[in-house]
């Protein structure tokens, strides 16, 4: 585990240098992949490419997937990494200091090693099975509030919340109503990271990819919070749906969450 953990983190620091150097240079080398809002950036790509050689140096046998180039490699093996090179592309276009750099890695489809790199604020997220969660190489952990009203919860919009009731913005408003105050960021792995570390107390999304919280589940998980489906089963990762938090909301985060009624039925 240390190992792939330590190979993650030359990544994740490599394509930092990559996405710190377009910073703010990429004029007109931003297009989007199909939906509105759904960008991406020159830098993106240089920045997977940094990623995807450091991997297959180390592990040529692993499978790969990632949000640029899909799936790599042979999709049979029990190691999977998961690498979204630059979450909060919409951000880093704008120059909004709120994106990250997401590789994790799964065994047997489970989490296992995780590394999240803010290039911007030079802020390292790692984790890995049984080796604990640190920010900067210093042990973090949940924060302890125990109760929603309390609470400073975080979620993100998927890129077809325009073309479906399925969206997020119910539970955006009710949650926004009983707690005090849901933040959007705009990057589910830094707001996975914030879980862990204690800044906020949870986070729920919908309409999300693996990539996008591979690394932040066992992020949130070594650093003694919790993390499931909204009704609190087991997570499974391509649903697109997650529910992390402090652990002491779970349950009622997760109760919230269920009884909300859709969209489509507010006036």
């Amino acid at each position: 585990m240390q190992i792939f953990l330590d190979i993650a983190t030359e990544a994740a620091l490599a394509a930092g240098v990559v996405l710190q150097d377009y910073l703010g240079k990429l004029e007109d080398a931003i297009s989007e992949k199909g939906r509105p809002g759904d960008l991406v950036t020159a830098a993106d790509k240089a920045s997977e490419q940094v990623i995807l050689e450091v991997l297959r140096r180390h592990f040529p046998q692993h499978s790969i997937l990632a949000e640029e180039s899909g799936k790599l490699g042979n999709q049979d093996n029990d190691f999977l990494w998961a690498i979204d090179p630059l979450d909060g592309t919409t951000n880093y276009a704008h120059q909004y200091p709120c994106f990250a750099i997401s590789i994790g890695l799964l065994i047997q489809g489970v989490p296992k090693v995780g590394v999240i790199y803010d290039p911007f604020h030079n802020e390292l997220f790692r984790a890995a099975a049984g080796l604990g969660a640190t920010r900067n190489r210093r042990p973090i952990q949940v924060s302890q509030t125990s109760e929603l009203g309390r609470s400073l919860l975080v979620s993100g919009f998927a890129y077809d919340r325009r073309e479906t009731t399925d969206n997020n913005y119910a539970e955006f408003c009710h949650l926004t109503h009983l707690t005090q105050g849901v933040r959007r960021g705009g990057a589910a792995a830094l707001d996975l990271a914030y879980v862990a570390c204690g800044r906020v107390d949870g986070y729920w999304e919908r309409g999300i990819a693996p990539w996008d919280v591979a690394a932040g589940i066992i992020l949130v998980q070594e650093a003694g919070g919790k993390v499931t489906a909204y009704d609190g089963t087991p997570i499974k990762i391509e649903s697109g749906r997650i529910l992390a938090t402090n652990g002491h909301l779970h349950d009622s985060l997760s109760q919230e969450l269920i009884k909300v009624p859709r969209l489509s039925s507010w006036t």
